[in-house]
C-alpha cells in the first residue's frame, strides 16, 4: 500500500494530470446524462421480442446474484487496479465516457425487447434501477470489462480479471436471457472500435496510459 502512494504521488502533483482526471469525470457523468434521455426514450418506446437461436434453445437460468454481486467485486477490483496504476486513469475515464455514450446511440436506434421469461434481476440494486431492460444492442455488462481489459492490456492482473469478468457476465447476460446473443458477441467488436476511436481522440492520454512502470 504504501509503494502505491508513493506511485501515485507524482502524477498527482501535476496540475495538468488533476485538470486531465476531473476533465474525464465530466465527461462521464455527461455521458450517464446523454444515457439517462436514451433511456427515458426506451422504456417509453413500443418493443417486441424476437427468436434467438441460442436463447431458444437453452434453459433460463437465475443469475441475479452473478450478475448483481459480480458487477460490484468487478469494480472495486477495477479500482484498486487504477489506484496501483494512476497514469491509467484519464485515458479510463474518457474512453469509459465515449463507450456509455456511443452505447446511448445504439440502444436508442435498436427497439427491441427482451425475452418474455427472463432471469429476476433485484430491482432494489441501482444497476438494475438504471436499465430500462429496453437497452438490448449492445451488452454493457459485456463490452464495459472487455473495455478496461484493453486499457489496463500490458498489466495482467488487470488484463485477466477484466477479461473474465467479461465473460463471466456475458455468458450470464444470455444464460439469464437479459440479451440477446447479437448482443453480446457483438459488443467484443463494437468496444474494440471505440477504444481504437478512444486513442486517436484523446492521443495524449492515451501515451500517458501506454507508459511502462
Amino acid at each position: 500500500m504504501k509503494d502505491a502512494f508513493f506511485k501515485m504521488s507524482p502524477l498527482w502533483k501535476q496540475n495538468d494530470f488533476v485538470f486531465s482526471v476531473l476533465f474525464g469525470i465530466l465527461l462521464v457523468a455527461l455521458s450517464l446524462a446523454i444515457y439517462h434521455f436514451s433511456y427515458i426514450y426506451t422504456s417509453t418506446s413500443n418493443v417486441t421480442y424476437v427468436n434467438d437461436i441460442i436463447l431458444d434453445n437453452i434453459p433460463v437460468v437465475n443469475v441475479n446474484f452473478i450478475v448483481n454481486e459480480g458487477v460490484w467485486t468487478f469494480t472495486f477490483l477495477i479500482l484498486f487496479f487504477a489506484f496501483k496504476n494512476p497514469e491509467k486513469i484519464p485515458f479510463g475515464l474518457k474512453s469509459i465516457a465515449l463507450f456509455i455514450f456511443i452505447r446511448s446511440l445504439f440502444v436508442s436506434l435498436t427497439h427491441l425487447g427482451p425475452a418474455p421469461i427472463h432471469s429476476f434481476l433485484d430491482p432494489q440494486d441501482w444497476l438494475t434501477s438504471i436499465a430500462s431492460g429496453n437497452d438490448m444492442f449492445f451488452s454493457g455488462h459485456t463490452g464495459l470489462p472487455f473495455l478496461l481489459a484493453l486499457v489496463f492490456w500490458d498489466r495482467v492482473p488487470a488484463r485477466i480479471t477484466s477479461l473474465l469478468a467479461s465473460i463471466i457476465l456475458g455468458t450470464s447476460m444470455l444464460l439469464g436471457h437479459l440479451h440477446y446473443s447479437i448482443d453480446v458477441f457483438a459488443a467484443f467488436f463494437i468496444t474494440y472500435s471505440i477504444f481504437t476511436l478512444a486513442k486517436k481522440i484523446f492521443a495524449q492520454d492515451w501515451n500517458l496510459a501506454a507508459t511502462k512502470s
